[in-house]
């Protein structure tokens, strides 16, 4: 046993560091054995695959060994609500435990930061909607003059979808670098420089990708000394690497480009009678082409969106726009920095349009029509192919996938990767440091190879480390009888007919989650007139309604598949998940769809070797909502019948916890009955009970 593993065990042991300086810290066996491999991990400059459940405790377990191995580290979280969890909570206090005098950092990307020129560019700004807007951008000028580090995120109550944050943060794309007039002063080289010095860094996985894909988000300069990363929450890992090896462009981005010509010509004699007239027309276009598009699937492939007359004419129109915009700014360019980067903005933009407009690019797939290929699962398809084409997608070699998708007042045009496997691999290779991948969710049926095929690890070290919670005493699993299949007509009026004796049981307290946001809606429909708080996606920002349902303790909590993620409630008031359909991806994911095509053309099973391990990982993503601590209890109800009546269910209820399971609801009724039962209700409880002990045992044989 190497003094690394040695040291980490003994700090996170009963009478060691941790359990000496923390009140509440308790040694888990679980944690001990986690610790001890990512600490031989760092040690050998190896690669480890852990899955460790929820309750664990992954985090002091590998920041325990990071902190004590003197490498120097770059921690990378899921989002950035976790990022500053694991920052300004567990990072000081195992930090003050163990004694070490490591230097760390916080690092996000550029956005995240207060962008000193642009909020002087705002100033004035005949942009504002509303009074309130009016309002948030004063706070945001006050705060600027007394914050230290310009991280939005100080600023309570601003939405991360607020419209001022275009206006004070810049990107890759206009940050004007060491021209700008604020760069002694920037925050973002302020923490770039922070991080430089520090030994562990902590960054999220938008960042870290950004970086390896040589975005130039700020972090370029940091990743070649790293020794070692830990990457939590790895399964995300995958997905998000797809946008970040791939490129797009889109509206928003573009709107903001013709704002700021506008803004940049305040300081330039003449350069707003040469900017005016491109501007508008480059704006025009975009309204016009969005008009075009409206009635186009939300997501679909280019083919399917340039099929359509009036959006391929949009989208020359656009390019054209574009161009004018470019040479009018050549014009200007040199008179400011700021002109100088809207014509590198504006020429970025001609070059990502006219490549994925192009046709004869050889290189990407572009997929047919398979935007009307519904493949149900374990079920194969057979679409009609194009003409002369033996595969839904007929460019050779490619490994790209061109795309739209189409938001509530814009669109957003991608060329994504379906295979990262590659420049992972390349990357982790080049880094020669230690790498751990964790998660509570990276198995399927105890197995780690639909993971490690994506992440590109070929033979890594492998560790599963169970929940430590005693499933059986605090959990019971219900799958309700007599559910008709999720496709037929009137599935969703029977799902909520068999939920409410559940949420009666529960005295509410429950959090529903659905696959799509049409189910979503027409559940909160039916369930206004109910007695419980109700709380549904998308009616206000995530992080109000999860405060405002944790406040009201017998709330119902309504979310879709974003949901499946970030929902931590501890104690009763959440003490019922309910999963309306096994989560399979969506059959409008052109990305998706173009993955399940190149396994079923190189001989794989699409549904046995993608859709199915990738709906395990997400319903594991969603069960893990229900028990949070060693004293939560509550019932997870699984409503599709296909759990029971098609094969590959057994593969999802083996890959959970091991929970007691029942088809009865008494046993339901009775599991609340002990705990919340008002006494008036007694005699009825210890009848539920009753009844509950003589349904018969539940079993999949």
């Amino acid at each position: 046993m190497s003094s690394l593993v040695t040291a980490s065990c003994e700090a996170l042991s009963e009478g060691g560091a941790l359990a000496r300086q923390l009140d509440a810290f308790v040694p888990r066996p679980a944690q001990l054995r986690l610790t001890g491999a990512i600490a031989e991990t760092l040690q050998q400059r190896d690669v480890l695959l852990a899955e460790a459940g929820t309750g664990t405790g992954k985090t002091y377990a590998y920041l325990v060994p990071a902190l004590l191995s003197g490498l120097k580290t770059i921690v990378s979280t899921g989002t950035r609500a976790l990022q500053d969890q694991l920052y300004h909570r567990d990072l000081p206090r195992v930090r003050a435990a163990l004694g070490v005098g490591h230097r760390s950092a916080l690092l996000k990307g550029r956005a995240n930061y207060l962008c000193r020129y642009r909020l002087d560019q705002a100033r004035g700004e005949p942009r504002f909607s509303s009074t309130e807007q009016v309002a948030q951008f004063q706070r945001i000028l006050n705060w600027s003059g007394r914050t230290q580090y310009g991280d939005m995120a100080e600023l309570d109550g601003l939405p991360d979808d607020s419209p001022l944050l275009p206006m004070v943060t810049s990107t890759v794309d206009n940050c004007l670098g060491s021209d700008c007039p604020f760069w002694s002063d920037c925050f973002v080289v302020q923490a770039r420089q922070r991080a430089q010095e520090a030994d562990l860094v902590v960054v999220n996985h938008h960042l870290l990708l950004a970086d390896l894909a040589l975005k130039q988000e700020g972090f370029g300069e940091i990743l070649p000394g790293a020794q070692a990363f830990v990457i939590d929450e790895a399964h995300q890992l995958p997905e998000l690497a797809a946008n970040f090896f791939g490129e797009g462009f889109g509206m928003r981005p573009w709107q903001e480009l013709a704002r700021d010509c506008l803004a940049e010509c305040r300081s330039v004699a003449g350069a707003q009678a040469t900017l005016q007239q491109p501007v508008a027309t480059l704006e025009l276009a975009l309204r016009e082409l969005r008009e075009a598009m409206e009635k186009l699937p939300q997501r679909g492939t280019r083919w399917r969106a340039l099929a359509v007359p009036a959006v391929a004419e949009g989208f020359d129109a656009v390019a054209a726009a574009m161009a004018q915009l470019r040479d009018a700014l050549s014009f200007v360019r040199e008179a400011s920095p700021g002109l100088d980067a809207c014509h590198a903005r504006a020429l970025e933009g001609v070059s990502r349009l006219s490549r994925w407009l192009d046709d004869g690019d050889g290189g990407a797939v572009d997929a047919w029509d398979i935007d009307e290929v519904a493949v149900a699962p374990g079920e194969e398809a057979t679409p009609a192919l194009p003409a002369g084409s033996d595969s839904l997608f007929p460019v050779d070699d490619g490994n790209d996938v061109l795309w739209y998708e189409l938001t509530p007042r814009g669109f957003r045009c991608q060329r994504t990767p379906m295979d990262v496997s590659g420049p992972l691999r390349e990357h982790r290779l080049r880094s020669m440091a230690a790498w751990v991948f964790t998660s509570a969710t990276l198995t399927v049926d105890g197995g780690f190879d639909h993971l490690a095929k994506r992440l590109g690890l070929d033979d890594p070290d492998t560790l599963v480390q169970p929940s430590p919670f005693d499933w059986q005493q605090q959990a019971l699993c219900y799958l309700p009888q007599q559910l008709p299949d999720p496709a037929a007509r009137g599935y969703g009026a029977a799902l909520i007919a068999t939920l409410r004796p559940v949420l009666e049981a529960s005295q509410g307290r429950a959090f529903l989650l659905f696959a799509s946001h049409r189910a979503l809606r027409e559940a909160a429909d039916a369930l206004r007139d109910g007695p419980w708080p109700l709380f549904v996606q998308g009616e206000a920002p995530r992080a109000s309604l999860l405060q405002r349902f944790r406040e009201s303790g017998n709330g119902v909590l309504l979310g879709a598949a974003s949901f499946r993620e970030g929902v931590d409630v501890v104690g009763d008031a959440l003490s019922v998940v309910v999963i309306d359909k096994l989560p399979f991806a969506a059959p409008d994911d052109p990305v998706f769809e173009a993955r399940l095509d190149a396994i079923r053309r190189q001989g794989g099973n699409p549904f046995r070797d993608e859709q199915l391990p990738q709906a395990v990982i997400a319903l594991k993503q969603g069960v893990g909502r229900l028990i949070r601590s060693e004293t939560d209890r509550g019932v997870l109800v699984l409503c599709d019948p296909r759990l029971l009546s098609r094969g590959y269910g057994r593969i999802f209820l083996d890959s959970l916890p091991p929970f007691r399971r029942t088809r009865a609801l008494a046993d339901v009724q009775a599991f609340f009955a002990r705990q919340w039962a008002p006494e008036a209700d007694s005699a009825s409880a210890t009848a539920s009970a009753d009844a509950g002990s003589e349904a018969p045992p539940f079993s999949l044989s």
